[in-house]
């Protein structure tokens, strides 16, 4: 990297409203080994991108512009945890229905491969992370699971995706709103 290039971590994601945020806080207790999500901090990526230059971020900030995608209705329902085999690492809040988000996290995908990013490797699953886990016991998560079987959220309309740059600090990553991009009312 050449000196005084300016790096930005970036990702695209939607928020969550706060009323959603605090029903989400109100099941962050009681489990050993987990680093729960600030409220915050709390929301439902489409994309992660990585650390690009200035020249490419304001590409992408203006790219994301050109996508017209239709707004919907979503809510959280259900938790579960990553990986699905061996020692989890991540508990999440699951996301219904997927459709509209995928096909949404699609647009930005053919959009940011067009720009020249590499294509994700990984295959999308949407979901929200509540907690990083550490150490957790395979007991005490079954268990957590068991009691919050039945956690879904409020509805709320998805109308507004974000590009977000995220810092790693040693408390975390600190993430802010570079660009809003508005979602088509069909409505």
């Amino acid at each position: 990297m050449a000196e005084g290039v300016i790096m930005k971590r970036l990702f695209v994601a939607l928020d969550l409203p706060p009323a959603v945020k605090l029903e989400v806080a109100g099941i962050c207790l009681d489990l050993p080994g987990a680093r729960w999500v600030a409220d915050e901090q709390i929301h439902l990526t489409l994309r992660f991108i990585g650390e690009v230059d200035s020249g490419v971020f304001q590409d992408i900030r203006e790219g994301l512009a050109e996508i017209q995608s239709p707004s919907f209705a979503i809510r959280l329902v259900g938790l579960g945890f990553f990986p699905p085999r061996g020692q989890p690492r991540v508990l999440w809040a699951g996301v219904e229905p997927v459709e509209p988000v995928v096909a949404l996290r699609n647009r930005v995908e053919l959009l940011l491969v067009r720009l020249g990013l590499d294509p994700e490797g990984r295959r999308f699953s949407p979901h929200v992370t509540m907690a990083r886990l550490r150490d957790t016991p395979v007991a005490k998560l079954t268990h957590y699971l068991a009691g919050n079987a039945h956690f879904a959220s409020s509805a709320f309309e998805a109308d507004t995706f974000h590009l977000y740059s995220s810092v790693l600090t040693k408390k975390g990553a600190m993430h802010q709103i570079e660009a809003s991009y508005p979602l088509i009312l069909l409505y």
